[in-house]
């Protein structure tokens, strides 16, 4: 590998004016793609397969109209007044009338029809109904739906609320934050504008790239609305880390007196190795998101993966040609002209020594320590979001406290249960049963029958829930409720509990029993991949252990924050609850690439060390030492990249953002800087142990560039080998 990319690093300094020609006609490519056909994203979370899922598809063949999306605008009356009040009952109908002309709506029922109006006489419930999906509706019906707020009077209080609420989160300007304190560090870093706004700017054109190519996808499938924020997440984050990572090996050679074409070649065969196989085992932790089988999350991990791929595909190629017409410049003015720069040990070597000195006491208080931050994990509670978690003050919010307060939190959240039977009098006598059961429920507080197909085979009935939506309680309800009612199941008759709320238990079960799974294939393939890439049993192993401590310790962390509310409100995180059902698996998934990242950008130099002759424990200091600088600077950026979109409303980019930050800064300093050049000083030369029939098995995989000196070195070794 390392002659080959030694190759393209060569041609691409060479070529570098054709090179730079070649990415900007694909990027001009791209954006007009992306301008011309890009569609839009869905806020759909539906997993094919699951009851709640099979319900709703049968609805939209027999009863479509109670297919499509389901939404309630909250109206209060003043202080001082009830909803009886003639001035006030005239603003209920004008608001009613209002909303029945929103476009794709094809009902709004008055409350004082449907009785939805609460016990003091205050606040009402509208029911809207629309003929299409959340998902499917057009950016007109769901304007002019929000804009029933503006109905407000001395009156009446108008809020539309419901899962219609609110669009996919958008990208603003707090996002910049992020990549302006990772210019900052690469300026530090680099000590030089031109090194760092190269670095800069080769990451940015692999985002664009990546992101134009993602919208141009979504004219042809389903992307979720999440996807483009997390494919731009790590894509930010990983094309700086890359292009720093090659460009900071390159600046090194530099300095050291190596030619300038030379030293492009060296760094993209060294160091653009270790981004190949670091960039590999993110985009295998992202596309294995695929085994899963949930559609929504599948293409959120294949977007995201290609996001990392185009970041590896310009760090190689790109980087190179920019190197090429940088020169000299990306070294700091006083080194310029100097021909061999003095060598300085820096911090990095100062803190490899006293890691190895003291590795003991390190690896038993890191272990300890992070043992400790992991124990909230075991509290955690997954849901889908609600308007509990919606931003305070928007309208999802608000109509949720206002109908949680007049009706009960589970107003916010009712269950559906369909009945289907082959005639109308056999699912008549099943919805009196089903009522019969679910009244005897604990959690309910309401049960009403619904509408029904025209032949009246299919029928509705809604359960009304104590507790909210995202509750314990309400997800118990669920799977009593459906064991209550199954066994009426008999003679053609069906039936099924589906519904929003339905939907998010359905989608956490579908997730925490996936997990196991998809820890297991990607995990597994990821050991492979390092098991080539070291040669080495004992170090993968290592690797993978390391990041079960970092993802406890993140987990433990985030669910004390979002979960339990420690500190939750110097985040803007009003109301703590239930993380995201799917935040575990995209924060595994994501955290193990990285992770995956610093390891082979340290130990791919320690080994480098290691086979050229040093200690086991010297290989150690050497590599620690000469990758702590830029190790560092590659999780301070990322960190801020991802930090960045803590500030965004959304409470599901929130979350992330915050798991990943402090994933990322764990994972960089306390495991891969700390424990692991601890546990390999531990180990010493059996850190390289490569059973002889393992090595014959095994393809030969040259990232440390061993094949680019001419004849080996007195010096150099061979790694150990035992039958």
């Amino acid at each position: 590998m390392a002659n080959l990319l030694y190759r393209l690093g060569r041609f691409s300094y060479q070529r570098r004016r054709l090179v730079a020609a070649i990415w900007t006609f694909v990027l001009v490519l791209l954006g007009v793609g992306a301008l011309t056909l890009g569609g839009g994203t869905t806020n759909a979370f539906s997993i094919p397969g699951t009851e709640s899922q099979r319900a709703l598809d049968a609805l939209q063949k027999d009863l479509p109209a109670a297919s499509g999306a389901s939404s309630s605008v909250v109206v209060k009356a003043p202080e001082g007044k009830t909803l009886m009040d003639p001035a006030v009952k005239a603003a209920v109908g004008a608001t009613v009338a209002k909303a029945a002309k929103v476009p794709e709506v094809i009902a709004a029922i008055d409350p004082f029809t449907s009785k939805a109006i609460s016990p003091d006489g205050t606040t009402a419930l509208i029911s809207v109904q629309f003929d299409k999906p959340a998902d499917e509706l057009s950016k007109e019906s769901t304007q002019a739906y929000d804009n029933l707020k503006s109905l407000s009077s001395g009156d009446l209080q108008v809020v539309p609320g419901g899962q219609i609420v609110g669009g996919p989160p958008e990208i603003g300007s707090t996002e910049a934050i992020g990549v302006a304190v990772a210019a900052l560090v690469l300026v530090i870093t680099f000590g030089s504008l031109v090194a760092a706004g190269m670095t800069l700017l080769t990451a940015l054109l692999g985002v664009l790239a990546g992101m134009a190519g993602l919208f141009i996808v979504t004219s042809f499938v389903d992307v979720s609305s999440t996807a483009p924020i997390l494919a731009l997440m790590l894509g930010l984050a990983v094309g700086i880390d890359y292009a720093l990572f090659i460009s900071s090996r390159h600046r090194s050679q530099l300095a050291a007196g190596m030619e300038i074409e030379e030293s492009v070649g060296r760094a993209t065969a060294t160091a653009g190795s270790a981004v190949m196989f670091a960039g590999a085992t993110v985009v295998i932790a992202l596309a294995g998101l695929s085994v899963v089988g949930v559609p929504f999350l599948t293409a959120m991990g294949l977007a995201a993966a290609a996001t990392v791929l185009t970041a590896v595909l310009v760090a190689l190629t790109l980087g190179p040609a920019l190197l090429g017409f940088m020169g000299r410049r990306v070294l700091p003015r006083k080194t310029r002209k100097v021909a061999v720069a003095p060598v300085v040990e820096g911090f990095g070597f100062k803190w490899a020594r006293l890691v190895t000195r003291f590795r003991i006491p390190i690896v038993a208080v890191g272990i300890i320590g992070l043992g400790v931050l992991a124990i909230p994990t075991q509290d955690m509670r997954l849901a889908l979001p609600d308007g509990a978690s919606a931003a305070a003050g928007t309208n999802q919010r608000v109509a949720y406290d206002l109908a949680a307060t007049a009706f009960g939190p589970g107003s916010n959240g009712p269950l559906v249960v369909v009945v289907k039977s082959d005639n109308a009098a056999t699912s008549a006598a099943a919805v009196d049963q089903v009522m019969g059961k679910a009244k005897g429920l604990a959690d309910v507080i309401a049960v009403q029958p619904g509408p029904g197909s025209k032949d009246g085979s299919t029928r509705l009935v809604t359960v009304i829930p104590k507790s909210g939506p995202a509750s314990e309680q309400t997800a118990d309800l669920v799977k009593d409720l459906r064991t209550a009612i199954h066994p009426l199941e008999a003679g053609g008759t069906t039936v099924s509990v589906t519904g929003n709320t339905a939907v998010g238990v359905d989608v956490s079960n579908k997730l925490t029993n996936a997990l196991p799974v998809y820890l297991l294939v990607v995990i597994g393939l990821s050991f492979l991949l390092l098991l080539l890439a070291f040669r080495s049993i004992l170090v993968p192993l290592k690797a993978t252990l390391g990041f079960l401590l970092t993802i406890g310790a993140t987990f433990g962390i985030t669910v004390g924050v979002f979960q339990k509310g420690w500190g939750a409100s110097l985040l803007g995180v009003d109301s703590p609850g239930p993380l995201v059902s799917f935040l575990p698996i995209i924060m595994m998934g994501i955290l193990f690439g990285l992770a995956m990242d610093y390891e082979v950008f340290i130990v791919s130099r320690v080994r480098e060390e290691f086979v050229h002759g040093k200690h086991a424990t010297e290989a150690t200091i050497q590599g620690v030492g000469h990758g702590a600088r830029v190790v560092t600077a590659a999780a301070l950026i990322m960190a801020a990249v991802f930090a960045g979109f803590i500030l965004v409303e959304d409470p599901i980019i929130k979350t992330i953002g915050f798991g990943l930050t402090i994933g990322v800064l764990i994972d960089a300093f306390v495991v891969r800087m700390s424990i692991v050049p601890a546990v390999l000083s531990l180990l010493g030369d059996r850190a390289w142990y490569f059973p002889k029939w393992l090595d014959r098995l095994t393809p030969k995989v040259d990232i440390e560039g061993e094949s680019l000196n001419p004849a080996k070195k007195p010096e150099e070794k061979e790694l150990v080998t035992v039958d």
